[in-house]
């Protein structure tokens, strides 16, 4: 199995280098960062005393009984229906390396997070893309996806809210969909990482659908990064088998403390996410006037969910080297050939918290200033 380059985390490794001097972290797609101390606050008297007497051994395989449970109230579902995994790329994995068979094929979107395409890419897989157009809004057109689906479909992913453009999929659409892939037989997968998240109507979780597979994490929505822990949420019991099963070859488990944390998070889940919708609003209206004021340099699709959004160069082009220029004053963005769109850029508006102002100002000043040279060299 060969991998690609991972562009997206070779380019967003300079935040860490000692070698650049990254100031604004406006390229990552997290919400705001909590600390140790903060997130151990919610969990009240005797939660230092709770973490210090955690027994240092493996965890279940499917995740601690009290864990799976805090992640089935999330969504209101059982919590035998819950697989603790490490992360949502560690969901991907499983489901991939499982759906691996001769002459199979998978739907997915384009773009999306890079781990989609190049996983399958590896075991040999058919990739079968519909694409999240910027003329159409980044809408999910349901009749290409219906149309990519054939007897040797065994998996259509959808990712609501979207990563990279914020496009979100209603209510309806979501249950078209998995109605569709239930008939065929076609296991659908929902990539919920950034549910709750939402600029306009709220929508349900797909967890409630009796055929969907839905996968979570506490990096995106639940803000929490460091703790590598994700889930997948399966009402079918002989593929959760499955999933255990793999995961015990895979990862074992997660770590103790970690699992400790994140049901500490999962219990006190509104006010983390309370904390990420009024930054990720308040930074969004600040988007606002800034692609009015600069609608000759840039356009965007203003996102409907989640914490990042993916604007384009208006000329076209190649958005690295604008994403490079913009890094030497201290400004981090994602360039988009890290998803397949070279002529646009990720802008996360939510993991630098109250210092976006501050950033989103450089970003304002390199717009007035060095923005067309960035641009002109781009088109080159």
């Amino acid at each position: 199995m060969k991998l690609p380059p991972f562009l997206l985390d070779q380019w967003l490794d300079q935040k860490f280098s000692a070698n650049t001097s990254i100031e604004y972290d406006l390229g990552s797609s997290t919400g705001p960062v909590w600390t140790f101390r903060e997130l151990l606050a919610l969990a009240g008297d005797g939660g230092l005393d709770r973490l210090l007497d955690t027994a240092l051994s493996y965890t279940p395989a499917g995740g601690s009984p009290e864990l799976r449970q805090a992640i089935a109230a999330m969504d209101n579902v059982d919590p035998d229906a819950v697989q603790v995994v490490t992360g949502a790329a560690e969901a991907l994995v499983i489901l991939f390396f499982l759906a691996a068979e001769p002459g199979i094929n998978v739907v997915l979107p384009s773009p999306g997070f890079p781990t989609n395409m190049a996983l399958p890419e590896g075991l040999n897989i058919e990739i079968r893309r519909y694409t999240l157009r910027p003329e159409n809004g980044f809408a999910v057109d349901l009749d290409k996806i219906r149309g990519l689906v054939d007897r040797n479909t065994r998996i259509a992913l959808v990712n609501s809210p979207h990563n990279p453009t914020g496009a979100v999929l209603s209510d309806r659409e979501m249950e078209s969909l998995h109605n569709y892939c239930a008939e065929r037989g076609v296991q659908f997968v929902s990539d919920e990482v950034y549910h709750p998240i939402y600029h306009g109507p709220e929508m349900r979780s797909a967890a409630r659908l009796p055929h969907a597979t839905v996968l979570g994490d506490f990096s995106k929505a639940l803000c929490l990064s460091g703790l590598r822990v994700g889930w997948i949420i399966e009402h079918d019991a002989e593929r959760r088998k499955r999933y255990m099963n793999a995961r015990s070859y895979f990862t074992v488990s997660n770590s103790a403390l970690g699992e400790r944390l994140a049901t500490v998070a999962a219990q006190n889940r509104e006010t983390i996410y309370g904390r990420a919708r009024r930054i990720a609003a308040s930074n969004l209206a600040l988007l606002d006037q800034l692609f009015r004021e600069h609608s000759g340099i840039l356009q965007w699709v203003r996102p409907r969910g989640g914490m990042t959004a993916f604007p384009w160069l208006a000329e076209g082009g190649d958005a690295r080297e604008f994403c490079r220029r913009l890094a030497a004053r201290g400004v981090l963005m994602a360039p988009g050939d890290c998803f397949g769109m070279p002529s646009h850029f990720r802008l996360g508006f939510a993991t630098s918290g109250e210092r976006f102002q501050t950033g989103l100002d450089r970003f304002n000043e390199f717009l007035s200033t060095e923005a067309f040279a960035a641009t002109s060299g781009a088109r080159h």
